[in-house]
């Protein structure tokens, strides 16, 4: 029998490119004939009376089946005389109809003279239906004595095609693999979908379809896309073609965690067709789906792509779930009029394109397409912020820079807050923030496994992408009604959505691609050079492609907006270049006196590259050529996790090692002179504003002081690249004090003016406010009473982890 199958495989596989080049012309005719001669037929949606439902029940030789679970479905439609239970018996052999016509007589029974799939025989209960509305259950399912009043409640939304029950099985221990709560996307040239667990979500949420065992549906809407589609005869993707059509109608799908059933799952089909039918029916379907649902030529040219490599890889390897094969092709093909027919229905139907179809049931597009436009504009925004690192405590710039923007913009805006720490003991300090926001979610980052040289994403955004955190970001969006999204660091702005209503800002605490070709210029050697190059490429394409699609774009002064302009030229009027880089300068004494003589200060995060770089620079090349001229100097390092090939610093003379402080204002207060030996990265480094503001004298690399330093501007540090220049200056900032006096007063003067959190922070807010004015003007006329501030700690809902 195996050898059999070889040898039809490799049949197929001669004529599958024939098979595929044929299906693919006819799909194109159809599209050209109804791009000449089709008509759309989009009638206006109907409100529904859900005062009441139809619960309509398909069975075939499930007489045990309705015996066991029938009496809770009676049950619980039993309060409203005007509910109706229907049994759609197609053709059963083991009496099912009988049984039911005697021992359940408030039933309606409808029998089919052959059996018509459980696509059709729910068709034709939809058919003989009272109600606006039918519940449509398998006969192997259980419901809550209360499932039905709060499934129906959404249909007062005229909008609203179907709404799916929570999902549990009979048996606890069962892996939830359904639950109602569905999601979809378009990959590997198909139709992916899954059912997701979330117990976060305590009403209607967006999903991409109702299940057919488990769902209520508007009648009407029902049999206007035509029911079940006779080409996915017998059973699966029936419920998920109706749900892509309900979406692409411009209708919505939801669900209702509140209305809960119970499923003996698979008790129908498992047990009346062997695994390899199902596997065969499934394979077939997969194909039919895209036939009839994409009209979308890229995708449909990945899908014919799809389709050969996924099934010679089948032949060679084995069906792998989820993939295609030539047999499912084959027997698709088999109908590939009927599939022509259903294309040309589905065309007819169709409001939105493809892409906007798979998008609508994400949370954050759900709110963006639906609920956002007419909402009013509350007086506080409620602004979501994501974060790719820990904010607590603040051991980098960049989580200074995230922390003084938050405690900014608590006392005018309600927070919320998700995120990503490197390790799960950095989960509770996040806690912290929940004494100004109103929610706080982080999750510890995936670790990536391997780079893949062939990769189109750089490896540092790869690292970041996680499916998990995109649902419950969106899940966020939906549930908290955002107004404005807030991302933070390039790496995460693959999380932007290309929204209308909701804008969406990021702040690119440095310019990735420019920090790499900063790293790139200083190696030598091909094999060095090859990965970083690689990575720039990566990079460049990466930004230039993803931060068009941001409302604005945060830079950290106009040095890295005038480089970005060179390559996005048309980003210049959405470019703000003073909204981010800030400190309260208010919390750094400022003081001249009490410092320690001839010691100099570095700080910086270990996990941070460019600093690991910059000490090895200032160590090797600089300390040496001072301690030369001042062997009493002294170089004190503060800096957390420092790395085991640093380790023998802590032997050397003229060097100190705290390792972390709690507070950095101790350092910047006690010691003489900041060095700030930088040589790669982009953006503003806190680190100098921190010393500004304190007080501290400076010496700099002209890439660490880039966009403090002005040209033609009062001196506030000392700029020196090469060792000896670097050398020589920090040396005259340990004996010339009037020197250190003056540039320490035009530093904490430029803090002051320019650098100061509190100030600029409520110019963002305002940039935040004319954002979501200009793009939700329908509800910029309408503003929100104030909701009540939650006054304690206990009251909010921060966790910090999922």
């Amino acid at each position: 029998m195996t050898l059999v199958r070889f040898f039809v495989g490799i049949l197929l596989l001669i004529l599958s490119p024939l098979i595929l080049f044929a299906s693919a012309a006819i799909l194109l005719a159809v599209d050209i004939c109804f791009a000449l001669f089709g008509r759309k037929r989009l009638p206006p949606a109907v409100a529904t009376d859900n005062r009441a439902a139809s619960v309509v029940i398909p069975n075939w030789n499930g007489r045990d089946l309705l015996e066991k679970y029938l009496p809770s479905v009676i049950g619980a439609v039993s309060g409203n005389p005007r509910n109706e239970v229907i049994v759609v018996d197609n053709a059963s052999t083991d009496g099912s109809a009988d049984f039911v016509a005697k021992r359940f007589p408030q039933v309606r029974l409808i029998r089919s003279d052959r059996n018509l799939g459980f696509g059709g025989g729910s068709t034709l209960g939809f058919r003989e239906a009272k109600n606006d509305i039918v519940v449509l259950l398998n006969s192997d399912m259980r419901v809550e004595r209360d499932f039905l009043p709060s499934l129906l409640e959404p249909f007062f939304d005229p909008l609203v095609f179907s709404v799916s029950c929570q999902i549990y099985f009979s048996d606890p221990e069962k892996r939830r693999e359904e639950t109602g709560l569905t999601q979809g996307w378009w990959g590997q040239g198909r139709f992916r979908v899954t059912h997701r667990v979330d117990d976060e979500i305590a009403k209607p949420f967006p999903c991409f379809y109702g299940g057919g065992g488990s769902s209520a549906y508007d009648r009407h809407k029902f049999l206007e896309l035509g029911g079940f589609d006779e080409i996915l005869k017998p059973f699966y993707y029936e419920d998920t073609d109706l749900g892509f059509m309900a979406w692409k109608r411009g209708w919505k799908v939801l669900y209702q965690p509140r209305s809960v059933v119970y499923h003996e799952h698979r008790g129908t089909i498992g047990r009346k067709f062997s695994p390899q039918y199902i596997q065969g029916v499934l394979k077939k379907n997969a194909v039919l789906m895209v036939w009839k649902n994409i009209h979308s030529r890229r995708m449909l040219l990945t899908h014919f792509t799809a389709c050969f490599t996924s099934s010679f890889h089948a032949l060679i390897s084995g069906d792998q779930p989820g993939g295609f094969s030539f047999p499912g092709i084959a027997k698709a093909f088999l109908q590939i009029g009927s599939a022509a027919a259903a294309r040309w229905r589905a065309r007819s139907l169709a409001a939105v394109d493809d892409r906007e179809a798979f998008r609508r049931h994400v949370g954050g597009y759900f709110r963006d397409r639906f609920d956002a436009p007419l909402e009013p504009i509350p007086s506080q925004l409620r602004v979501l912020f994501a974060a790719p690192y820990a904010i607590e405590p603040p051991l980098h710039g960049g989580a200074v820079f995230m922390k003084l923007t938050l405690e900014s913009l608590a006392p005018i805006a309600h927070l919320h807050v998700i995120g990503m720490v490197d390790r799960p003991d950095e989960l509770a300090r996040q806690q912290d923030l929940s004494c100004f926001c109103q929610s706080v979610r982080f999750q510890v980052r995936r670790p990536l496994q391997e780079k893949h040289p062939s990769s189109r994403l750089p490896h540092a955004v790869r690292e970041f992408a996680d499916s998990e955190f995109e649902w419950r970001l969106n899940r966020i969006l939906y549930q908290d009604h955002i107004d404005v999204v807030q991302l933070e660091y390039t790496q995460f702005a693959q999380y932007a959505g290309e929204y209308k209503h909701i804008p969406c800002f990021i702040f690119e605490h440095d310019l990735y691609f420019q920090s790499v070709a900063r790293t790139m210029n200083r190696l030598t050697g091909v094999g060095k050079l090859v990965p970083y190059w690689l990575e720039y490429l990566r990079a460049l394409r990466y930004e230039l492609r993803t931060l068009p699609k941001m409302t604005r774009v945060q830079v950290c002064g106009e040095h890295n907006a005038a480089y970005l302009r060179q390559f996005l030229p048309a980003l210049q009027e959405r470019l703000d270049t003073d909204l981010r880089a800030g400190i309260q300068t208010g919390h750094y004494r400022y003081s001249r006196d009490g410092r320690e003589s001839n010691t100099l200060l570095f700080v910086g995060s270990f996990r941070h590259e460019p600093n690991v770089e910059a000490l090895r620079w200032m160590v090797s090349e600089v300390l040496p050529r001072i301690t030369a001229m001042k062997p009493e100097a002294q170089l004190v390092i503060v800096g957390s996790e420092p790395p085991q090939a640093l380790s023998f610093l802590a032997s050397h003379p003229n060097i100190r090692f705290t390792g972390y402080v709690e507070d950095i204002r101790g350092p910047l207060a006690r010691y003489a002179v900041f060095v700030c030996p930088v040589r790669s990265g982009s953006g503003v480094r806190v680190k100098l504003l921190e010393a500004f503001a304190a007080g501290m004298p400076a010496v700099s690399t002209s890439i660490g002081a880039e966009g403090l330093a002005k040209e033609g501007g009062a001196s506030i540090c000392v700029i020196a690249d090469s060792p000896d220049e670097f050398a020589k200056a920090a040396i005259r900032l340990l004996e010339d004090a009037q020197y250190c006096d003056d540039l320490a007063a035009n530093a904490r003067h430029l803090v002051e003016t320019e650098k100061d959190g509190t100030v600029i922070t409520k110019r963002l807010e305002s940039m935040y406010r004319r954002e979501v004015t200009r793009q939700r003007p329908l509800a910029a006329h309408h503003s929100e009473p104030e909701p009540e501030r939650v006054s304690s700690r206990a009251q909010r809902s921060a966790s910090t982890a999922w």
